[in-house]
């Protein structure tokens, strides 16, 4: 029994990449950089199966002394990258550098069955809530459950599961404020139908159009041979 458990645990799996660095503006003197990180997995752990959130550097800090505090040095937690005190948003190589290694540390987290049962990392990856707001769900101090949270995390649609890992670089949109996953479905759904749909319509009733000038031409013609006229027959189209 405790073997077919195991082959099933062996069967999961949990994917997270960290992608498509954003400058983000406070004001006109202040900005920073945050990073879109998708997650798509099989695993008993998560109930969202694909998510995508954004983050900044300041809140894997936060996540890492937290998962420090909860685990109560009992795992040896991944490292980040560290801080540069000459980190430029200008420089490619520095923000690509930093974004290969929050991947890192978040890969080597989520395969910790001891982190993946903290809250505050599911709260991290597959919600949108600030670091103060994630603390506080976590100690049951909203009026909201950690899977409520998870829930109400806004959806985006991939083309196709494959276009997740193909190059960290590839910038999608996507956005990061929080709506309900119902109303965001539909939107896209209507954006993605509409112009095909339209199309559709317009082609269709050009086709009957003119199917229904060529009849009636056609009609014209024939009763004024069989009358033996030879007036010109003037038509006109509608």
């Amino acid at each position: 029994m405790s073997e077919g458990n195991d082959n099933a645990e062996d069967q999961q799996v949990i994917s997270v990449w960290v992608r498509d660095p954003r400058i983000q503006k406070n004001d006109f003197w202040h900005a920073y950089i945050d990073y879109e990180i998708c997650l798509h997995s099989n695993s008993v752990y998560f109930t969202k199966k694909i998510s995508i959130v954004r983050r900044r550097y300041s809140e894997f800090v936060w996540l890492r002394q937290k998962l420090q505090a909860n685990s109560q040095l009992m795992q040896k937690l991944p490292e980040l990258p560290p801080k540069n005190p000459f980190f430029s948003l200008n420089n490619a190589q520095q923000i690509t550098e930093r974004m290969k290694g929050l991947q890192k540390f978040l890969e080597q987290a989520v395969q910790c069955p001891m982190l993946l049962s903290d809250s505050c990392l599911h709260l991290f990856l597959q919600s949108q809530l600030s670091t103060s707001k994630m603390e506080a769900c976590a100690a049951g101090r909203t009026h909201y459950t950690v899977a409520q949270a998870v829930r109400c995390c806004g959806l985006r649609r991939f083309h196709s599961e494959e276009d997740l890992p193909k190059n960290l670089s590839t910038s999608c949109d996507s956005d990061s404020d929080s709506q309900d996953p119902e109303l965001q479905i539909k939107a896209i759904n209507k954006a993605a139908s509409t112009p095909s749909l339209d199309l559709m319509g317009t082609s269709q009733e050009g086709s009957l159009s003119c199917l229904t000038d060529k009849r009636e031409t056609e009609l014209l013609c024939l009763q004024h041979m069989s009358l033996g006229g030879n007036e010109e027959i003037e038509i006109t189209a509608s």
